[in-house]
């Protein structure tokens, strides 16, 4: 079992409207731009019966507007630590999500935030989808990455 871009596209969908857009107004717009650096990467590994990553890349102002929606701060008062538990957070419910997609025996870590202009790297992993696009006219891409070969094409 695989997860795919439309998968992908409908865990984004639901979850802009559950924590970040409840209103609809500012929907998660596919597109084929991603983030450029600077950014901020949040991730969440999973292990045990599926072996693999779910990655969210964040402009700076994406990771802003994400945690000023999330936590329901304006903007100017957003920290460096607000947005670090903020992207967490939305990278974990993405992730929980895939892992429900995922063979039974999938487990998720924690979530792991990296900012700056060097991106996060995993050895021998293959990503096996990805959506990107902009919200707010800020981009953010998300993708899920198989550490196994046989994942890919499970």
């Amino acid at each position: 079992m695989s997860v795919t871009t439309d998968d992908l596209n409908a865990i984004t969908e639901q979850v802009w409207l559950s924590y970040l857009d409840p209103e609809g107004l500012h929907p998660f717009l596919p597109s084929p731009e991603a983030p450029a650096p600077p950014h901020v990467i949040a991730s969440v590994s999973v292990t045990g019966a599926w072996e693999g990553h779910v990655v969210m890349t964040f402009s700076e102002g994406a990771a802003r507007l994400s945690t000023s929606a999330l936590l329901g701060m304006e903007s100017d008062e957003v920290s460096d630590d607000d947005v670090a538990d903020a992207v967490g957070e939305l990278v974990n419910v993405i992730g929980g999500n895939v892992k429900s997609l995922l063979p039974d025996g999938s487990l998720l870590s924690l979530p792991h935030v990296v900012t700056g202009e060097a991106g996060a790297k995993w050895p021998a992993a293959v990503e096996i989808c990805r959506l990107q696009g902009s919200w707010q006219e800020e981009k953010i891409a998300i993708g899920v990455w198989t550490s196994k070969s046989t994942g890919a094409g499970e």
